[in-house]
């Protein structure tokens, strides 16, 4: 369920917060390809199923930057702030790969408000993003995202 804030300023003291679970989205190998044509990232353990199949890990997998680019489609479902002008995303911390995302597993997205403040006229809030892989143990990724948001007046 997607936790909703009426405007920037509610998520000050909202630190602590658990945001989720997203939908389930499942990581084909059209996604991948996709993916590796348009940051020109071939290497063959993305997009050469046949030589995957005799690789690491027994197929294909995804570049762990798509399934950190992937956090964009699940933060709306995690969290959403109303009542501002305009938002820009600063950008991420403490990005970490931690398990591969095999062709055909299903990831979702889970958050945690991580720090709030008030910077330049603007709420900024970190969001740690847990991208989860169906029936691991170990998520695929984890990283902090920085949003600010520019109140309505």
């Amino acid at each position: 369920m997607t936790k909703v804030f009426a405007s920037p300023h509610d998520l000050i003291g909202s630190e602590g917060t658990l945001l989720g679970p997203s939908d389930w989205l499942t990581i084909e190998q059209g996604r991948i390809d996709g993916f590796a044509e348009v940051t020109e990232d071939r290497q063959w353990i993305h997009v050469d199923v046949e030589r995957a199949k005799d690789g690491p890990f027994g197929g294909t997998i995804a570049h762990g930057y798509l399934t950190m680019s992937l956090v964009n489609h699940f933060l709306p479902q995690l969290i959403e702030v109303r009542g501002f002008t305009h938002a820009v995303n600063v950008g991420a911390d403490r990005l970490r790969f931690l398990n591969p995302v095999r062709v055909g597993a299903r990831i979702r997205g889970t958050g945690e408000i991580v720090s709030v403040e008030t910077i330049k006229g603007a709420v900024q809030s970190i969001v740690r993003v847990t991208v989860e892989i169906d029936g691991e143990d170990k998520p695929a990724c984890v990283v902090d995202t920085i949003s600010r948001y520019y109140p309505e007046a």
